[in-house]
């Protein structure tokens, strides 16, 4: 059982930064990838960032519509890992989750285990 926790969320203008944190309870967390997932309303969860699994290095994916101000990074020694995201936009407005699975990244489908969210709202 993984237990995941997120903050950092909060009210942001546009153009403006916030961090998320991912805090994991697993005693194997490098072995599981995580995923930052988001949802707005009346819309579908879509995926935004993935660290994939790994002890020293991981690969990093970005959604297009985040790439180049969105950042992701994780630290197995404090099984965290952290969403820096740049240049906020109002479209950027949702509930944030991050998740936890160990086989496949690219789905929902893939993670089993899922923080509460934390809300991102970006104002115009």
């Amino acid at each position: 059982q993984v237990q995941l926790v997120e903050s950092g969320g909060g009210l942001v203008q546009a153009g403006g930064s916030l961090r998320l944190s991912c805090a994991a309870s697993a005693r194997t967390f490098d072995r599981y990838n995580i995923g930052w997932f988001r949802q707005a309303p009346e819309k579908e969860r879509e995926i935004v960032a993935v660290a994939t699994s790994g002890t020293d290095t991981y690969y990093a994916y970005y959604a297009e519509s985040v790439k180049g101000r969105f950042t992701i990074s994780r630290d197995n020694a404090k099984n965290t890992v952290d969403l820096q995201m740049n240049t906020l936009k109002p479209e950027d407005t949702a509930v944030y989750y991050c998740a936890a699975g160990s086989s496949g990244w690219g789905r929902g489908a893939d993670y089993a285990y899922w923080g509460r969210g934390t809300q991102v709202t970006v104002s115009a």
